[in-house]
Parts: structure tokens; sequence; C-alpha cells
């Protein structure tokens, strides 16, 4: 179908426009990527899209569509596998995911965060990897090495899907988010059989996990999280969808499901975007064990869901142990230390 009866498809207006089929999914995105559609059509496209909404069909076709446009990670197939997207930058409060996949791979997951730093006025995971001494510019074979190496890589989308990323900087163009965004998120540049992500839209909660579900995904959450990355709340009871074996189920997840109080959006507040090193040098204390309170434990429960994400613990309250040991016995403080050393796969290029 052309491009032009694909836009005349979605464009109808409110209860006249009609879904896309798998196919036509598809061929819209090819489409774009190739640079088949005109910049008119492009942006009639993305807008149009941006109104109807994507159904469930449409997000796991495009996101089909696009993955096929750049090999994935060749990471072991023994290794316990976590996909993490991080693409909605933080404006309030610190990123706790950081250190929480840190502590995850120090105490046996392997990680892989991929994202995105252009949202305006909202400072994504990069900058913080960079204060913290851990690289954020690895081509995909880099990270691929550093995944088997260490257990832990940051993917920048622009290095991985340079399209993609070329659609994603049209939020600044069109000032709105577009498909490529929750596309974006389900990438899953490893084809790991475990995803975790997070998003705030609430239309987008149930479809993403359905997506997942179309798309093969073996184990997944999806989660309202925090400002919108895949973040628990330690103020709040966080909505999560469970993916396992096909099944969705429903959680409410609280601090006390860890053994923790309750704290406040204080003790998760963030820095302006001049202090990343301030909100490293936390990171980095909470990794080496050398602070207490509700900031180590917003961390500590998300490294937990980390690792029962990648199968290494049977529940929640099972890994906030394994986390809180790997702070307390040094695993965590010595896995920083190893992500920031120069690494090998760097002197080859």
């Amino acid at each position: 179908m052309p491009i032009q009866d694909i836009i005349a498809k979605i464009a109808k207006g409110p209860k006249v426009s009609k879904d896309l089929t798998w196919e036509e999914s598809k061929q819209a995105i090819k489409a774009l990527i190739e640079g088949a559609a005109t910049p008119a059509q492009v942006g009639a496209f993305l807008i149009a899209m941006r109104f109807k909404s994507e159904s469930v069909t449409e997000l796991a076709a495009m996101a089909a569509a696009a993955r096929q446009y750049v090999p994935p990670l060749a990471v072991s197939r023994d290794a316990a596998l976590v996909d993490i997207p991080s693409y909605a930058g933080k404006q309030d409060t610190f990123h706790a995911l950081i250190a929480a996949s840190i502590i995850a791979a120090s105490a046996g997951a392997t990680v892989l965060m991929h994202g995105y730093d252009g949202v305006p006025g909202r400072p994504g995971s990069a900058g913080v990897l960079k204060a913290l001494g851990i690289p954020i510019d690895f081509e995909p074979r880099m990270a691929t090495e550093e995944l088997n190496r260490k257990g832990f890589a940051y993917l920048d989308i622009g290095l991985y899907h340079p399209p993609v990323y070329r659609f994603l900087e049209m939020r600044q163009e069109l000032g709105v988010r577009n498909v490529f965004h929750p596309i974006a998120r389900l990438l899953n540049p490893a084809r790991a059989a475990s995803q975790v992500v997070g998003l705030s839209h609430p239309p987008h909660f149930e479809k993403t996990v359905e997506a997942l579900r179309m798309l093969g995904c073996p184990r997944g959450l999806v989660i309202r999280g925090v400002e919108g990355d895949p973040e628990l709340s330690l103020s709040a009871v966080t909505r999560v969808l469970e993916l396992r074996n096909e099944r969705i189920a429903p959680l409410g997840v609280a601090p006390k499901d860890f053994g923790v109080p309750s704290g406040s959006t204080r003790e998760m507040a963030g820095f302006p975007p001049a202090q990343r090193d301030k909100e490293a040098d936390l990171l980095r204390r909470i990794l080496q064990n050398k602070t207490q309170g509700g900031p180590r434990d917003w961390v500590l429960m998300n490294a937990a869901m980390v690792l029962y994400a990648a199968g290494k613990s049977e529940s929640l309250a099972n890994g906030y142990l394994m986390a809180r040991s790997a702070i307390e016995e040094g695993a965590a403080a010595r896995k920083l230390d190893d992500l920031v050393q120069e690494p090998v796969a760097a002197a080859k290029v």
C-alpha cells in the first residue's frame, strides 16, 4: 500500500480513522526508514499516528520492522540478560536505575541499558553514567564485548539504530513525541529474554505489555515508573504488569514488599543538569555502602526488581536481600570500579 493510502487510513479523524494491519504497519516503517516517504508525508504520518494512537498490532509490527534494520548484539546465551530502555529523562528525581543496574550486575545479572539523551529539559542516563566514568559511546560490537566480559553496558540509540534516533530527534521539530518513542523502548538490541519497560503515558500501559507478548518476549515487566523510566517508587505503590510465558498478571509493588518503610519524594529528589557530578557522587556513595536511608532503599528496591526480572531471585523480597548483600559485601563497589576502567575493546578502535 502506498504511504499516501496509509496516511489516509489513519488520518480521517476521531471514530473514522482505522488501525493499520500488521503488514501495513511494516510498510509504513519501511517507507519512513528507507526514505521513500517525502518530508511532508513523514510529518503527516507521525502526527496522524499521534492523534489516532497506536494499536497493539501497530506497535508490535512497527517495532518488529525497525528491529530488522540492524543486527542484534551477540551476547552470550548463558547470560541472565535484562534489557532496560531508558528514554524518558529525569526532571525531579535522581537516576536510581543506574546504581540499581550496577548492583544487579554485581549480583549475577547482565544488564543492557540503552537510551537517548535528547528530551528537552529532561537529562537522560548518559550524562550521569559519564560523570561516574562509565563509557557511553560504545559501538554495538564494543557494547557486546563489555556485556560479555563485565555484565553491564550502556548503548546509545544513535550509535545502535541511527534511523530510529533520527525520528526521535524530530520531537524537537514537531514539539510532541511520535510513534518512534515507544518503538525505541521495544527494540531490545540484544534480544534479551527479559525486558523491563517503563512509561508514564497511561494509554500505553496495557498496550506495551500486549505488544511484548505479540513480539514473543518470554518475560517482561511493564512499569508505570517514576517520571516514565522503569523505576519503582519509594513513596507510592507502583503499578506493574508482569508478562511470563504469555500470561499477564497485574502487580501493585510497594516499599513494604521489600521490608523497607515508605519514603517521601524528597528522598528521591534529583539534581539540576549542571550538578550531574553531585548526582554521580550520590550513586557512588550508595554503591560503596557509604550512605543509608531513603535514597539507598530506593536504589535497592530497583536493584531487586532487575534481579527478579533476570531470574536471579525468585521474589522481589529475596532480590532485595541479594542487592543489599552486594552493597554490604563490596561487590557493587568492585563492579563500579571494573566498569570505569578503560575497556579492552576501546584499545582496538
